[in-house]
């Protein structure tokens, strides 16, 4: 029997006319690419942790475009205060022009669909679109390729600064059946140049679905890219995802990623710090309840010297769901002075909550600095009886005690509104599972 996404993938492409050659090609190639390579298993090394079955038994087939159905109070849930610059909504994986809105940007910044980008003014696509994960094995990349139709691209050139932050919303609405979204998302930033990108992913009215994105980010020399990843995917779906980062000469590259849906949540993280003094945060936070999934892989390749990287990842357990963290240190032959640090904890609020972790330094360099640390627990009992013996109540006390562990990852976040958005979201979580 035929792999259901081979199917709905070779339907879709004879009913595609028009495309450039070189992105038919990459279509064949990854279709090809996931054809040899299936989806994985427990038996693999990098998902032996979690299971796909969910996503193997639910037969998914692409949705209608969606935009008829879309409501403005559809997108209240994903605001925060403040300005931007532009706000690409997408339904169903689709664009839709008119919830997007695009300000004043400043000469020569593109904000727009990568479908538009795609039949349109291509510079700048061809040399980056699906180039950086290519070689990648991943067969969820490889699929996002083989269905690579929209998303976002936002590019910005040299020497600008994008004033405020650029907002992309990615909203799943039901349709009566199991669907499927693979949106894009490429990122250029040239040299000397200043991004804020905030990614939100959601669902208004959604049965269960499959969310598999992608995004690409390339940061020039001395350029600088603030990336934030919000999930909120309704818990009966499934989130995969993947993301990578090239950071040349003297770059900053910061992700900081939240997550808080999804029954399946699975994220990767690929950076290379392809040039001296290039500068990588990998920040994450997430929360989980019920009998969820939440499995985050990480990895950080150094592979220039003199760079620097800092990771904090920290999660937030309840009943008996589970989280796997995988957080991988490459250190190449050349990239002496390196200076790595990397954090993975977590707080278990249950007897039946369970994370597995596993911190990975590969180091083929010998003037490097490289530290790793991970921590699993349960609530601190004496800081809760120091809490209630001053006047506070349990559920009280409990709160305040999980918001400064979450705070390690919230105060990195520089876009002040949107942190205490998330916050405010965390609060109303705990309240729920309280009740």
């Amino acid at each position: 029997m035929q792999n259901p996404f081979i199917a709905e993938a070779e339907r879709v492409s004879a009913n595609r006319p028009g495309d450039a050659a070189w992105v038919a090609d990459a279509r064949q190639q990854a279709l090809q690419q996931f054809r040899e390579r299936g989806l994985p298993t427990t038996r693999d090394e990098e998902w032996r942790f979690t299971s796909i079955a969910p996503i193997v038994d639910s037969r998914f087939v692409l949705p209608a475009n969606g935009a008829s159905s879309l409501q403005s109070a559809d997108l209240a849930p994903f605001e925060w205060d403040g300005d931007r610059s532009a706000t690409l909504v997408f339904v169903n994986g689709a664009y839709v022009a008119g919830a997007s809105k695009v300000g004043d940007l400043p000469a020569g910044v593109r904000v727009e669909s990568l479908s538009g980008a795609m039949s349109g003014r291509g510079d700048g696509l061809e040399a980056h679109l699906t180039r950086h994960g290519v070689n990648d094995r991943r067969a969820f990349t490889a699929l996002n390729t083989a269905f690579l139709a929209d998303g976002a691209f936002v590019f910005v050139p040299d020497g600008m600064a994008v004033p405020k932050p650029i907002h992309l919303v990615f909203l799943s609405i039901g349709e009566g059946q199991p669907t499927m979204t693979h949106p894009r998302v490429l990122i250029v930033a040239g040299a000397t140049s200043e991004v804020t990108i905030v990614e939100s992913y959601g669902a208004a009215r959604a049965e269960r679905y499959l969310t598999n994105a992608v995004t690409e980010m390339v940061a020039g020399e001395n350029a600088t890219i603030t990336h934030y990843k919000i999930q909120r995917e309704h818990p009966d779906s499934f989130h995969v995802a993947a993301m990578y980062l090239h950071a040349a000469r003297n770059s900053t590259l910061a992700s900081h990623s939240i997550s808080l849906g999804g029954a399946l949540v699975r994220n990767d993280i690929v950076a290379v710090l392809d040039g001296e003094g290039a500068h990588c945060t990998l920040n994450g936070l997430y929360l989980s309840d019920g009998s969820r999934i939440v499995d985050n892989h990480t990895t950080i390749d150094h592979a220039k010297p003199h760079c620097d990287s800092r990771e904090v990842y920290k999660g937030i357990l309840a009943d008996r769901a589970r989280a796997v963290f995988n957080g991988k240190i490459v250190v190449r032959p050349d990239a002496q002075k390196t200076d790595a640090k990397q954090t993975n904890k977590a707080l278990l609020l249950s007897e039946d909550a369970q994370i597995n972790t596993k911190p990975q330094l590969e180091i083929f360099a010998n003037d490097v600095k490289c530290t790793h640390g991970a921590a699993i627990g349960q609530m601190d009992e004496d800081a809760i009886f120091y809490l209630r013996a001053r006047g506070l109540g349990a559920a009280q006390a409990r709160d305040i005690l999980v918001h400064a562990f979450a705070g390690d990852v919230l105060n990195q976040m520089p876009l002040a509104p949107l942190r205490a958005r998330i916050d405010t979201e965390l609060g109303q979580r705990l309240a729920r599972w309280r009740a």
